[in-house]
């Protein structure tokens, strides 16, 4: 069974930073691609970030640059660091986790992952 959790959401400003963090105790990340998804309020799950076991990205176009996905093996533990914060950012995030080496043929699709944490909210707001 393999576990996932969130933490690090909250209220940060326009312009301001988080780190989200999801702890994977669990995962062995040669073996599992891993991923942040978000759900903005009245929205579908839509992913933000995928990382593969070989250390490639994908980001989605509304994050890329501002968004970084990495993971700390020795942690066991994936990061989401999200700089200049933008409202619509606001959501749910969810870390996502699949046991494969390759990437998913469409990575920021929900349907392509079995494993998820909780989710931890952020609002970026004034």
């Amino acid at each position: 069974q393999v576990q996932l959790v969130e933490s690090g959401g909250g209220l940060v400003q326009p312009g301001g930073s988080l780190r989200l963090s999801c702890a994977a105790p669990g995962v062995t990340f040669d073996n599992y691609a891993v991923a942040w998804f978000r759900e903005a309020p009245g929205k579908e799950r839509k992913g933000v970030a995928c990382l593969i076991a070989d250390g490639t990205t994908t980001y989605a176009d509304s994050v890329s640059g501002r968004f970084t996905i990495f993971k700390d093996d020795t942690k066991k533990t994936v990061y989401l660091q999200m700089n200049t914060l933008k409202p619509e950012d606001t959501g749910d995030y969810y870390c996502a986790a699949d046991p494969r080496v390759n990437s998913p043929i469409d990575p920021l699709e929900t349907w392509e992952w079995d494993y998820w944490g909780q989710g931890t909210q952020v609002i970026v707001s004034f």
